[in-house]
């Protein structure tokens, strides 16, 4: 068998293994006139690289349709200081950036004004986040309500919802306390969640515009709960955007 034959069965077989970007790499980079002269290490990387990208990005993508993220503009390189707002404390986001919060189960909680940015931030840091980690980002009153109705229609299926919540990296919950709640079972939800994630060290967002102190008001006047909900919620690190007047 001639060379030109080993590499297209090479050629063959890797797009018979799936492995369409590798196979075209090494098309190409036998057609090279420095083919002969690559090293083979090089050459290993030449043939891998292309591949391991298409892959990594495929699965980044899937993440972020799982996520509720996708074709999301959000970018982090936008959420810092400008005329229309700050953020506080200095370099907050700069410090977020690394991912390493939810590498250690940390908890952040982002306060501001209606239209402050609050969401954009959340879903910048989700979509940062998905290139390496498991995440989904809903709207809370929403997703309380879903959970509630769930649990009341089928708790198995309630329960294996949970065991999902728990086995994500971060879990967004935007517009957090928008209204008041007035259902105590969406209370009871709203803080198995969140104790089961701090148990486990999962990292959870959570986006109000309502001061942590106004948080009991919010929730049947329930001090216990709400306490508790709030211990957790900004157990480490608490954002304020604040909109430049």
């Amino acid at each position: 068998m001639t060379k030109h034959d080993r590499i297209n069965e090479l050629t063959d077989q890797l797009n018979e293994l799936q492995l369409p970007h590798m196979a075209a790499s090494l098309d190409t980079l036998y057609n090279s006139k420095s083919f002969d002269e690559i090293d083979r290490i090089s050459l290993l990387e030449q043939l891998i690289e292309p591949e391991y990208q298409a892959k990594t990005s495929q699965k980044f993508q899937n993440r972020l349709k799982r996520a509720h993220l996708a074709g999301g503009p959000q970018t982090l390189e936008q959420c810092k200081d400008s005329a229309e707002r700050v953020y506080l404390p200095t370099e907050i986001t700069a410090t977020l950036a690394s991912m390493d919060f939810v590498k250690d189960g940390l908890n952040i909680c982002i306060l501001g004004p209606s239209d402050s940015g609050k969401s954009y931030l959340a879903k910048a840091l989700g979509i940062q986040a998905c290139i390496k980690y498991r995440t989904s980002y809903y709207h809370c009153e929403e997703f309380l309500e879903t959970m509630v109705a769930l649990k009341q229609a089928d708790y198995q299926k309630y329960q294996k919802k949970i065991h999902f919540f728990m086995k994500l990296d971060l879990l967004i919950l935007d517009d957090f306390l928008l209204h008041t709640i007035t259902d105590e079972r969406e209370i009871k939800v709203l803080f198995e969640v969140m104790e089961k994630r701090s148990e486990l060290s999962r990292s959870t967002i959570v986006c109000s515009q309502r001061e942590p102190n106004s948080w009991a008001s919010m929730i049947l006047n329930d001090e216990v709960s709400a306490n508790s909900i709030l211990k957790r919620a900004t157990k480490h690190y608490t954002v304020v955007i604040q909109p430049r007047s």
